[in-house]
């Protein structure tokens, strides 16, 4: 059998048939991708998109079949002449399982200081029944290649694929959370978009994914659909009171010793749910089940923040929770009365990646954009601006009419 024919057809809501070649349904029916039918794609949001209850499990599967569909234009165009099998192999692999370290109800617990998901599933890579099955299909090196794929650090030039400015991931993610939440913010030109992917051969000899220039509005539409969407549903006030509760009440139980960082790695949204539900001594777990959420006390666009605001706010946890317990006591309320939430996400809109010209000529895409052509990078900061929101949620009414002075240079 050619290597990468399909044996088995998934039918998936976002794009119909999805077929899976042998590797990739063994690599599907082990535990640790089973366990991501129980880890939602989009936490919190569900509490205020109902039907956003989509998972990690049907996200990798549409990665999977993107990366069939890119390699399999690259292929017919003649673009993987010389590019090793073993390679394709490992970019589809890594597109399927590239979310199987994950922890729990999104990304919440990488803000809360746990470590990425991408360096916890490169270690879940060689372990157990997934490993065994990677190691048949092509040994440790074969689990080094996805692992480097996953983590963004990897020399293929199929790399672009699964981590970069037009991956497969970001396709897929915005195209079904769109679908499952009901609104029309994650339109992308996905057909075009694969179309137009192409390996561009570089002046130093070596080749990197890049994109045609008939592509390039298509890369708008994915840049502009990732603005929307972080600015309309991942952003979106209550799912971030939601997201900053949580964050609580978990670094509260591992502080306290009540669940361990094994327990968190290990769980599914639905186990750590229950272990909250048991161990919590702030009610916030009892809060969100009933979701009865903080509200805003404070709610400012990036654009009316100073800039020179203090970088813990979004990069030390610890920092934070002392700076919301101060607020909270001068604002008469219980310590963990007050919640900050400053998202960051300062590579929104980025773009990096080698343009295919008409002429046959290569330029390279970048943050200033292409006049004429890709104008939506030079105004990316604004975007990100008008997307990014300083808000401070209380659990009972509060109204704050400026940047409380904790938070001031």
């Amino acid at each position: 059998m050619k290597p990468g024919v399909a044996t088995e057809v998934i039918r998936d809501p976002l794009w119909d048939n999805i077929r899976l070649e042998p590797a990739a349904a063994s690599a599907m029916d082990t535990a640790a991708f089973q366990r991501l039918r129980y880890v939602r794609q989009l936490g919190h949001a569900f509490l205020v998109y109902p039907g956003a209850t989509h998972s990690r499990f049907e996200h990798g599967l549409g990665a999977y079949h993107l990366a069939r569909r890119a390699l399999a234009t690259l292929d017919e165009r003649g673009d993987l002449d010389g590019v090793d099998e073993r390679e394709c192999l490992a970019v589809r692999l890594a597109a399927l399982l590239h979310d199987i370290g994950h922890y729990p109800f999104s990304h919440a617990l990488e803000e809360a200081g746990f470590g990425s998901h991408e360096q916890l599933g490169a270690r879940r890579l060689g372990e157990g029944a997934l490993g065994e099955l990677l190691r048949s299909l092509g040994g440790d090196r074969l689990i080094e290649r996805i692992a480097a794929l996953i983590q963004g650090c990897s020399d293929s030039p199929l790399a672009g694929l699964v981590s970069g400015s037009l991956d497969l991931d970001k396709i897929d993610y915005l195209s079904r959370d769109a679908r499952m939440c009901g609104v029309p913010y994650g339109t992308v030109d996905v057909d075009r978009l694969l179309s137009s992917l192409a390996l561009v051969q570089l002046a130093d000899g070596s080749r990197e994914m890049g994109v045609q220039e008939k592509g390039v509005s298509a890369l708008e539409s994915l840049l502009f659909a990732k603005y929307q969407m972080y600015r309309n549903v991942y952003w979106h006030h209550a799912v971030r009171s939601a997201t900053c509760m949580f964050k609580r009440v978990v670094r509260t139980a591992m502080a306290t010793g009540e669940i361990a960082l094994a327990d968190i790695e290990d769980a599914t949204d639905g186990t750590l749910d229950t272990l909250l539900q048991q161990h919590d001594r702030t009610g916030l777990a009892a809060a969100l089940r009933e979701r009865r959420l903080y509200k805003r006390a404070l709610d400012l666009s990036a654009s009316a923040v100073p800039d020179e605001l203090p970088g813990w706010i979004s990069s030390d946890a610890a920092a934070l929770e002392a700076a919301e317990d101060a607020l909270a006591s001068e604002l008469d309320l219980p310590r963990g009365g007050v919640l900050i939430d400053y998202p960051e996400r300062a590579s929104m809109l980025s773009v990096d990646l080698p343009l295919l010209t008409r002429s046959g000529g290569v330029e390279r895409l970048t943050d200033a954009g292409r006049p004429g052509e890709l104008g939506l990078p030079q105004v990316a900061t604004e975007l990100y601006r008008s997307a990014r929101r300083l808000r401070i949620f209380t659990v009972e009414p509060r109204v704050l009419r400026a940047i409380p002075a904790i938070l001031r240079p």
